[in-house]
């Protein structure tokens, strides 16, 4: 059964992601990575790694990478971990996991995020997210907005880019559930969890 939100908790809701979003600088084209972040990962790498992550869902993971590759280079960073979310025209997700760094060690982190659109479902998933150009590890504590154009998806992975400022994350999904449409907003990346997605 879908539950109508009131118009003004969704006017609302949209007033704060969009001033959320245009805060962060959003650009319509994918970021290029930059070279000088520190020793990066290469795609064999990832690829072994991602594979002993997802196990026996790790069909189309080497593609999904190569693809990623491609369009933004080596990552000098990458974080594994769980989310959980869902929809109904406004929707939220909530993750966990680690940042591994070759020359900064790995650190727990968490990721909030609220999103608004034609979306409805849930989902729980298992995430491998590629990051570029982390200068410190403290510069993933901030929010990341979606990159228009980048959704691609092959068999049973789905690949977004999120952008803040220079650094670009690249949530790497597979799990079970659907989250059906288009959606925009933003994940916040934390150093502790916390129920708040703004």
């Amino acid at each position: 059964m879908v539950h109508h939100l009131p118009r003004a908790v969704l006017a609302a809701f949209a007033l704060s992601l969009g001033l959320a979003l245009a805060g962060l600088g959003v650009s319509a084209a994918p970021a290029q990575a930059q070279q000088g972040y520190g020793n990066t990962y290469s795609t064999p790498e990832l690829v072994q790694t991602g594979h002993k992550f997802f196990g026996s869902a790790a069909g189309g993971l080497a593609t999904v990478i190569e693809k990623a590759v491609s369009q933004y280079g080596q990552p000098n960073g990458y974080v594994l971990g769980e989310e959980g979310g869902g929809a109904i025209v406004g929707g939220l997700r909530y993750g966990e996991g680690m940042l591994h760094t070759r020359d900064r060690g790995t650190h727990k982190v968490f990721w909030q995020g609220p999103s608004i659109g034609w979306d409805f479902g849930g989902e729980g998933s298992r995430t491998m997210m590629l990051v570029y150009n982390l200068p410190s590890v403290d510069a993933i504590f901030q929010r990341f907005g979606g990159v228009d154009g980048s959704l691609y998806l092959i068999g049973g992975f789905g690949m977004t880019a999120m952008v803040a400022g220079n650094v670009v994350v690249v949530p790497v999904r597979a799990g079970v559930g659907a989250r059906l449409g288009a959606n925009i907003g933003y994940l916040k990346f934390t150093p502790q969890a916390t129920w708040n997605p703004f």
